[in-house]
Order: C-alpha cells, then structure tokens, then sequence
C-alpha cells in the first residue's frame, strides 16, 4: 500500500531505529535503504557501519547524496519499501554540491522530492532531524540549514500521510 511516512525528531531519539521497524513491518518483498550521507570522517563512516549492522541482509542500499528523487522513483515498485536516512544530510549535501545560500535556490529540488513522492507507487518512510527546538545559531550558515531543515520538513510533512515525532525513543503520532 503506498504511504509517506515522516518520521522526526532530534538528535538520538530514536528515529533511524524505528524507521527501520516500522519499515521491516510492513512485509514487503524488497526493500531498498537510501542513504544520503558522506562519511568524511573516522566518526561519521562509524556511524555509518553501525546503521548498515542494524539493518538485515534483505535490504539493498543506495547511497545517494544529492539525487533522492531519482533514486525514489527508480526504486518504486508495489512490493517494495524504502527507507530514507536522513533528508537533514541531504540538505546539507544540496548546500555545498549547489551552492544554496537562500530558501529559493532550494525550492526546484524540493519541489522534486515532493513529487517523487507523489509519484511512488509504495511505502516510502522518511528520516530527518528537528533542528529548530534548539538554541538559534550563532553564523549565517547554520541559521541557514537550520531554516532550509525547517522548511523542507514542514513541506514533507504536509504531504506525508503519516508523520512521528521521536522523543526518547517513543513515538509520538502527530498525523
């Protein structure tokens, strides 16, 4: 059954493990893990393993830095689910691949997204960060992604069917 799934929240609460029950519940023939992180460091590509070692040997993995919605919609099929960790990188990537500096620069890959998951013809759960309950940022670009996080979430959300906020690993359903 096709769904948009959001699933949010901050940092370690809880959402890549959930993400990956509830997508591992759903019984689907295939599932595809699209994964929008750079490892550049000893830290992050450790992360990055122990996300691999949560996941079972019946999920494929793409990594994708910037071309999500390609990667959705080559990807959708009736008996497949997919899985997206995590669109705050992913915004991070389209930040430094194209140079976005202003909200309006963001809108075209956003509007792409939007409709891949329109167009998707199965379950497609995505991840990403709360990044505005905290304190504001003291340089322009971090206000900028917290701003950009911001807005591509509450678009997400609005056409997600289903939406969690992750708060000490407990899910909260807000739609």
């Amino acid at each position: 059954m096709k769904e948009t799934i959001l699933i949010t929240g901050g940092c370690r609460s809880g959402k890549s493990g959930y993400a990956l029950k509830l997508a591992e519940g759903m019984n689907a023939d295939h599932n595809v893990f699209i994964a929008t992180c750079v490892p550049h460091d000893r830290e992050m590509k450790q992360r990055v393993e122990n996300h691999r070692k949560e996941r079972n040997k019946t999920w494929d993995t793409i990594e994708t830095p910037v071309n999500l919605p390609e990667a959705i919609l080559k990807n959708s099929s009736e008996k497949t689910v997919i899985l997206v960790d995590c669109l705050t990188l992913w915004i991070n990537n389209l930040m430094i691949e194209n140079k976005i500096d202003i909200q309006e620069k963001l809108i075209p890959y956003l509007d792409k997204l939007v409709k891949s998951l329109e167009n998707s013809v199965n379950p497609v759960i995505l991840v990403t960060n709360e990044v505005g309950t905290g304190i504001v940022p003291e340089n322009k670009m971090a206000r900028l992604f917290r701003d950009l996080a911001g807005f591509v979430n509450q678009r997400v959300a609005s056409c997600a069917d289903k939406v969690v906020w992750m708060v000490a690993g407990l899910p909260v359903i807000i739609k």
